[in-house]
């Protein structure tokens, strides 16, 4: 049996004002009919929304991208003395003017992808697309890395053929971070008005300083 989740408290959800749950327009989809994210559908026919269980792995998620790199992490490392460079990786001002999060309770059953069975079923059901991707197997940390987002895009697809109303999985950044992928119609029923970010929102410290960034003031 295929293993599912389905939520049990309140998911969160970070994005541009001014509504949160408000799926991307389809005029800003790319070419292959998807917008560049893991869980897209390959065949453009629904919208996905991603959302967190905790909010700290919203802000984890979307600020993982303004972490410095690692080879020049290293090379500051090999210097002597103390660490009295400025901050690498800066989150600029108008990151947070731009951006609210929004709560809402979501329903319905989400395929866990990374368990067992799922690796099992999209081994098998994926095969000839993995090879065509340049891929030797599939397994959980292929899955995870998200790349290459076409072959976690056709495992959307696969969830999406067995009639799940989206996919749960842990982030990369650390399995404490759980994440939904929610699949179009949405059963969502969202919770009061959306939350402006601020410079000490909890969250938001909690990630910069899980991923080593400083807040610009905003």
């Amino acid at each position: 049996m295929l293993e599912t989740k389905s939520p049990t408290a309140p998911l969160f959800r970070l994005a541009r004002k001014p509504d949160p749950w408000a799926p991307p327009d389809w005029s800003r989809a790319q070419p292959d009919g998807t917008f560049g994210n893991r869980f897209d559908d390959p065949r453009g026919n629904y919208r996905v929304l991603y959302a967190s269980t905790q909010r700290i792995s919203c802000f984890v998620e979307t600020l993982a991208r303004f972490r410095p790199d690692l080879s020049l992490l290293a090379e500051l490392q090999e210097i002597a003395g103390e660490e009295d460079y400025a901050p690498l990786g800066v989150v600029p001002q108008d990151w947070c003017d731009t951006r609210v999060i929004g709560e809402a309770t979501a329903t319905g059953t989400y395929a866990d992808v990374y368990a067992a069975n799922w690796v099992g079923y999209l081994r098998h059901s994926l095969a000839s697309d993995s090879l065509a991707l340049g891929l030797k197997d599939i397994d959980v940390s292929v899955l995870q890395q998200g790349k290459p987002r076409q072959l976690t895009q056709l495992a959307s697809l696969k969830v999406n053929e067995k009639g799940l109303d989206g996919i749960y999985y842990r982030s990369r950044y650390g399995h404490d971070l759980e994440n939904w992928a929610l699949f179009e119609p949405f059963q969502l029923h969202s919770h009061a008005t959306p939350a402006a970010i601020h410079p000490n929102d909890t969250g938001l410290r909690q990630a910069c300083e899980l991923l080593g960034l400083s807040i610009e003031t905003c």
